[in-house]
């Protein structure tokens, strides 16, 4: 389950609310949780932290590192420098109320800090007790694979859904030769596989989808059709367009974990029942059809695809 909806990004949340959904999702099953030193500021981990004390042994947590959170606005910079790891991670063992962090990754690749020197320090923390499992977020195969061989790299957390699929060509191909498993973000496209979506200017200012061309003019158009289309597959599967994008992704491997995120439990339950979707050979072909290469328009800030550009 991915927590960041709760505090940052979607618009105004509910405390209580989102307590009440962390809890719900425990009690159906859930031992996954994914937050963010950025996701509000230290607040999402807290918010995390304070739902989860009565099971902390029995769930598995993973936070980010890398942004400069003293910029403005805040996470405008990238800083892996060793200093300030050793520091977010001690913020984060505070936030979350707990001794280890489970699944540590490296938010965004930092081209002032070389992936290797970042590896090392997280290596240190792992021997220190501080961190289980040494992890990569929003990199490239090269990057993936110098920093495995310093200190090895449990999972890759990267967007992936029927919307986004540029990491099938060169990226999950080099995790799976590797062993190293894919922690999928956004598997409902940020949104626009849940059914409720609207063109981008009907989105208040702090809210991404107002910036992102995946909701901005013949863009729109386009990816509102192609839901359409999977909602006509949906419907005859009598399932949501949300569990029909969810169950895909489940289809691609049992090296791949979809961390969708909401704040509502009876969402969260509609999630669940994805696990239980068979789709045929026949589903997958024409979920292709519909979608041969992914949804219209870019969404990657120019830093991020950057970091790809060299791998």
């Amino acid at each position: 389950m991915g927590v960041m909806r709760m505090s940052v990004a979607y618009g105004p949340s509910n405390a209580e609310e989102s307590v009440q959904t962390l809890h719900h999702a425990y009690e159906q099953g859930i031992r996954f949780f994914d937050t963010a030193e950025l996701y509000g500021n230290g607040h999402n981990e807290q918010l995390l932290g304070k739902a989860v004390q009565a099971y902390r042994d029995q769930i598995i947590i993973g936070t980010k590192f890398g942004f400069d959170m003293t910029a403005e606005p805040p996470g405008s910079r990238m800083n892996s420098r060793p200093d300030n790891i050793r520091r977010v991670v001690d913020n984060s063992l505070r936030y979350l109320q707990t001794d280890y962090i489970d699944v540590l990754y490296q938010h965004i690749f930092d081209p002032e800090v070389p992936i290797e020197e970042v590896a090392g320090i997280v290596g240190e923390l792992i021997q220190e007790g501080k961190v289980k499992y040494f992890d990569l977020s929003n990199v490239g195969a090269t990057t993936v694979r110098l920093a495995h061989a310093i200190t090895p790299v449990s999972v890759l957390q990267m967007e992936y859904s029927i919307f986004e699929r540029e990491i099938e060509d060169r990226i999950l191909p080099t995790l799976r030769e590797l062993g190293i498993g894919l922690v999928a973000y956004s598997p409902l496209g940020r949104g626009f596989l849940t059914g409720a979506v609207n063109p981008a200017h009907e989105y208040a200012a702090d809210d991404f989808r107002r910036i992102d061309e995946r909701w901005q003019g013949d863009n729109y158009t386009y990816n509102l059709h192609a839901t359409e289309q999977l909602r006509q597959l949906a419907d005859s599967k009598h399932i949501t367009v949300a569990q029909l994008a969810l169950a895909w992704l489940l289809n691609q491997g049992e090296d791949i974990v979809p961390i969708p995120g909401t704040r509502n439990s009876q969402r969260l339950d509609e999630n669940i029942r994805a696990a239980k979707v068979t789709l045929t050979e026949a589903d997958l072909q024409r979920i292709q059809d519909i979608l041969p290469h992914g949804s219209a328009g870019s969404h990657y800030p120019a830093s991020m695809i950057s970091n790809f550009s060299h791998d």
